[in-house]
């Protein structure tokens, strides 16, 4: 199965310079929120890192899934090439 399979979820991000605003992503291939996320910036050459944080939400239904509808993520680093 591929990550699309298991469809996507909002992460937010809750700090950092991305503060506030939210994202769709995919589950991994496994069915679970992704570890960490890269988010590209405006500059081919730097992109965002943040790591899954300790924050996570049902949506209506999705507990019965066991996949979370939104979850919340931690600014760590920029990234430059």
């Amino acid at each position: 199965m591929s990550a699309t399979q298991f469809g996507t979820y909002t992460a937010k991000l809750v700090d950092g310079p991305l503060e506030g605003k939210t994202i769709s992503t995919e589950f991994s291939p496994g069915g679970d929120a992704q570890p960490r996320i890269e988010i590209p910036t405006d500059s081919p050459a730097k992109r965002y890192l943040y790591i899954r944080g300790s924050g996570i939400e049902f949506g209506e239904g999705s507990e019965a899934t066991r996949r979370p509808s939104a979850v919340e993520y931690r600014f760590v680093q920029a990234v430059f090439q």
